[in-house]
């Protein structure tokens, strides 16, 4: 294969990539890391160093559009964010140690529960202004966002219980470079009781913060390569504005559903190749 048509390959995964990161909040690495290791044959530990750098294009592309829409509550995602770093250093500092065939077992489960989380059934009748919990209250972490019937206000509950979430969180990120995004919105929407839609989209606005904490270890180890980076950002980047767009005016239930197939066929594959040794 010659060096352009690999960029031109690259590049169109990437899109597709930041195009479901942004839909689903799982970051852009869940298509990245098989598309690299299963692919094109890349080391996972170099795949995993420039899915990080993917998340960070993710969350940088959609993040601001969505904050534009006063979807995102900044002062949650800059709260939970001390937690994920902490998590992610950790993780990052472990997978430098962890044999690749054990991170691709991780890798593929995780995926696994990132799909079931994506396509879940969410509970419609949930009252989100019942009072929540006294540091939501003295942390100004109660918010409201916009719906087409007007804004819903919503209190937070559990925040120690969500923080703890969000410290493995940052591990399973700096171990596997997939942004976690799952996890993140597991702890915001069902611990916390935080609406779908914004757990969704402040995890998209933590997710850089995340993977820019774990690259930091993976390029110090030589782990981040330029020439994989660069035609993976741009196209992240385009797909992360493309599915910001789509979030916010469309109905994304087919298209999570969709994806969500897509991805666990990758678990399934990643799976495989980390029991049998191939990976």
């Amino acid at each position: 294969m010659n060096i352009e048509l690999f960029v031109l390959i690259l590049f169109a995964g990437a899109i597709l990539a930041g195009l479901l990161g942004s839909l689903t909040g799982l970051g852009g690495g869940a298509v990245i890391i098989p598309l690299l290791t299963m692919g094109f044959g890349v080391d996972m530990r170099f795949a995993v160093g420039s899915a990080l750098v993917t998340s960070i294009a993710t969350s940088s592309g959609a993040a601001a559009a969505y904050i534009r829409e006063g979807i995102t509550n900044t002062r949650i995602g800059m709260f939970l964010e001390i937690a994920t770093t902490i998590g992610a250093v950790i993780g990052a500092l472990v997978a430098i140690y962890m044999p690749t065939n054990i991170i691709a077992l991780i890798f593929g489960f995780i995926l696994i529960f990132s799909a079931y989380m994506s396509v879940r059934k969410k509970d419609r009748n949930i009252n989100y202004s019942k009072p929540g919990d006294i540091w939501g209250v003295k942390m100004k972490l109660n918010s409201s966002y916009p719906t087409p019937n007007g804004l819903v206000e919503y209190n937070v509950h559990r925040v120690a219980g969500g923080s703890s979430l969000m410290v493995f969180a940052g591990m399973i990120s700096g171990i596997l470079g997939i942004g976690s995004g799952s996890l993140k919105v597991l702890a915001m929407d069902i611990v916390m009781k935080i609406p779908f839609k914004v757990s969704t989209t402040t995890s998209n606005f933590m997710i850089g913060v995340t993977a820019a904490a774990s690259a930091v270890i993976y390029l110090q180890r030589g782990y981040i390569d330029p020439g994989l980076a660069m035609p993976i950002v741009p196209g992240v980047l385009l797909g992360a504005f493309l599915g910001s767009k789509i979030l916010v005016k469309a109905k994304v239930g087919k298209l999570r559903l969709i994806f969500s197939i897509v991805i666990i066929f990758l678990a399934i594959q990643m799976i495989y190749k980390g029991l049998t040794g191939k990976i």
